[in-house]
Formats: structure tokens, C-alpha cells, sequence
């Protein structure tokens, strides 16, 4: 089997994240109340996953403002410990996926956080943040930031983001493959060329004087 890192960008399965959360760190107490997930290889749609969590606290008033969800809608959802085996299935072999979230120090943060805590092992996959992607690939007089609605309206998303998880994810998808197609124009077409333009670009644009 090829290695992510030597597959076409084509070729590559990735698993596009989002989480809301019920504050902006797990080191505070704050918990995952919702996980959306699509799953593309080649602009084709090979799945979804999606699923409330009760983040085993009431949420305060400004995330339910923020995002829309209440203590009633998350009554009945499953634990983190109890979704995480199904993600991690859901998501595939970490040799296969690349899991890609916009900022995703921030999402990976609480999914790591809560397999230490419930002592369920992390793949170890290989991630793409979006947003240093774009701010990578994109120059400053394109966009005035790069936040996923600013971007998602850039590229023409077929889904505005709207603090839902799944919502968010359908919009990182269509960020990314605007992201892959801007990246064509610098001949790049496989992975590892993906991960290391940021830096290819920098020294390209600050050459070291001799």
C-alpha cells in the first residue's frame, strides 16, 4: 500500500472534522457536545458521521447562543468514551486517512484529551489544518482573514459554516478542494508536496541572502 505522504492528492482519503464544544479548552473542563465528520477521496463523497455527545455538563448560555444547541438536545446522546471507538472506525486506518479540521490544534486538542482520559489509544494520523493551508496558499490581498466563513465564501462553499458540526465540516470540504485546486497552479499534486509548500513558499518568497 502507497504511504499517505507519497499518495496523489487524488488518490488521498481525507476525513474532514469538526467539533463544537462546550468551551474553548479541555484543560478547563469544557467538552465535545457535537462531532461532524465527511469523508472524500478524489472529490467523491465516501461518507459521513455525525453525532451529538453529552459533554456530561450544562452548557453555558453563550455556547447554546453560539451554536444552537441546548441541554435538551444533548439528553439523550452518547459519552465522548462511548463515540470515540465508533469515530476512530468511521475515520479508518491512520496508514489510509488524513484527517483534516480548520484549526486544528483546536479540534484535536479535545479528541486526544478524552482518549487519555477514558484510556482508548489515538491513531496516530496524519492532519492537514486548513487554515494555515490557506494562509500558506492564499496571498493577503485575497482575503482579510482566514476564517473558515471568510473562506468558505472565497470558494463558493455549497454550505455557509453556521457553528454545527457537520455543517462546518461540508464547508471545510469545499475550502480544501479550493485549496487543492490553487495548489495545482504551483505543480503541486501530492501530499507531501502539500505539507511541505508552506515552507517552500516561504523561502521562495525571503531568500536567504549569500
Amino acid at each position: 500500500m502507497t504511504k499517505v505522504a507519497d499518495r496523489k492528492l487524488s488518490e488521498t482519503t481525507f476525513a474532514v472534522l469538526d467539533l463544537e464544544t462546550s468551551g474553548g479548552s479541555p484543560r478547563l473542563g469544557a467538552g465535545i457536545t457535537e462531532i461532524g465528520v465527511v469523508k472524500v477521496r478524489g472529490g467523491e463523497v465516501l461518507g459521513t458521521f455525525q453525532s451529538f455527545v453529552d459533554p456530561g455538563h450544562a452548557l453555558p448560555y453563550f455556547i447554546t447562543e453560539l451554536t444552537g444547541i441546548t441541554d435538551q438536545m444533548l439528553l439523550s446522546a452518547p459519552f465522548i468514551d462511548e463515540i470515540l471507538p465508533l469515530l476512530f472506525e468511521f475515520l479508518g486506518n491512520s496508514d489510509e486517512t488524513v484527517v483534516v479540521a480548520h484549526n486544528s490544534p483546536f479540534d484535536l486538542s479535545f479528541l486526544k484529551a478524552a482518549s487519555i482520559a477514558h484510556k482508548i489509544p489515538w491513531p496516530e494520523y496524519v492532519t492537514v489544518d486548513t487554515a494555515r493551508l490557506a494562509r500558506a496558499v492564499l496571498e493577503r490581498d485575497e482575503v482579510i482573514n482566514c476564517k473558515l466563513s471568510t473562506l468558505a465564501n472565497f470558494f463558493g462553499a455549497s454550505t455557509s459554516p453556521n457553528h454545527r458540526a457537520l455543517d462546518d465540516a461540508w464547508a471545510t470540504v469545499d475550502v480544501l478542494h479550493g485549496l487543492i485546486e490553487r495548489l495545482a497552479g504551483f505543480n503541486i499534486y501530492n501530499f507531501e508536496e502539500m505539507r511541505s509548500f508552506p515552507a517552500k513558499k516561504r523561502r521562495a518568497k525571503h531568500p536567504i541572502a549569500e
